[in-house]
This record gives C-alpha cells, structure tokens and sequence, in this order.
C-alpha cells in the first residue's frame, strides 16, 4: 500500500496538479458586515479631476515629508508591512449621494510617527499622483485612527476607486476622501488650501457645517 500510495503522490506531482507556487485570486465583494448592509464598490460615481489614473505598482512611493526628523520612501508593500486595521465608515459627497463601506488599511498616524513629528507640525498635506491635493488638522489625524485604505467590501480598490491608496476621511465631505494619495507632508500651515479648498469649498470639510466657505 505505502508502494502504491508513492507512486499516486508522483503521479499527481508529475501532472501539474500540485506545484510550488499559488496565485491568489480576486477577491469577492462583501456586501454584508455585522449586520449592517454595505453599499457596492460599483455604486461611486466618477468626479476626480482627471478621471482615473493607473498607477504602476513597480514603480509607486509614498513620500513622507515636511516637518519630520526623518523624510521617507516607501513602496507599496511598505505601507502593506504595518498593522492592518478595519472599519465601515460612510462617504458623503457634496453631490447628494453617499456609500457605506467597509475599509480596511493602515493608520496614517502609523506611517508618519516613523518620520519623527517635529513639535511645530500642525497640518498632514496629502497629495496625489494626478495633482491632486487636500489638508486635515494633524490632530484630527492622530485622535481618529484615520485610515490609509487599500481594501474596500474585502477587495483591493480598482484604479477608479484610488489604487493604491485612499484617505478614508471619515465625518469629512468626499472632496477630502483624497485618491491615489503618493505624498504625505507635515506642515505648520493651518491655511493651506487643497485643489476644492482653494475654489471656495470649505478647508475644514467638516459634515456638520457648511461644505463653502
């Protein structure tokens, strides 16, 4: 029996059923968590301000910089290598319509506490890979574990949903849901105003005040 069950292990090796390498497949999409009923990663409409960009993996960094003791550079799965966190968290756009999403990523406040944050630092500038820009209080960042997205519904996010990573900006307009975020800067310029910011939205982007200035 030992003979015949070798030969069968060989056999099975032989013809390619078993080999040293897996392919992970696509996810499926959760649409249910813990009760509640999730909307669908097909249900955003497109509003950036150069439609979706692609990005190439291979070649994608994420600059920390500014009033930090040490400037880095990170790869995609860089930022993967810190603790992973998850939560719903629901995207309300100045257009009237809203998602509610599971998230899943990292804590900017894990990424930037790395570069050493200089006392006079008050103000995280994000910027993206299509020149887009946004800013956020560096408290409101530290004090609600604002997460760093690369999963939406248990899927890694499409190129139109900010692949490789979104600010999940929670209790903010979606203007400051920033995508395709390749820039994290420390700044000591409460002021400074983002690309809608800059064109009479409010800086503050707060939920429960008026989305203008």
């Amino acid at each position: 029996m030992r003979k015949i069950f070798l030969l069968l292990v060989l056999l099975v090796i032989s013809s390619g059923c078993v080999g040293p390498e897996v392919t992970e497949l696509m996810g499926v999409e959760v649409r249910d968590y813990e009760g509640e009923r999730l909307s669908s990663v097909a249900d955003f409409r497109e509003n950036s301000i150069k439609g979706p960009q692609h990005i190439n993996i291979t070649d994608y960094t994420l600059e920390v910089s500014g009033l930090v003791d040490e400037p880095k550079t990170y790869t995609y799965y860089e930022v993967l290598a810190n603790p992973k966190y998850s939560k719903v968290v629901t995207l309300y756009c100045v257009e009237g319509w809203s998602v509610k999403i599971l998230w899943e990523g990292v804590l900017v406040k894990d990424l930037i506490k790395k570069s050493g944050i200089k006392p006079e630092a008050n103000t995280v500038i994000f910027h993206a890979y299509d020149g887009y820009s946004t800013s956020m209080p560096l408290d409101y960042i530290t004090d609600n574990d604002i997460l760093f997205a690369y999963k939406m519904n248990d899927v890694v996010l499409p190129p139109e949903r900010g692949f490789p990573f979104q600010l999940v900006a929670e209790d903010k307009w979606g203007y400051k849901w920033i995508k395709w975020v390749t820039g994290i800067e420390l700044s000591d310029n409460p002021d400074y105003r983002g690309f809608w910011e800059s064109r009479g939205y409010s800086n503050t982007g707060n939920l429960d005040e008026s989305m203008f200035e």
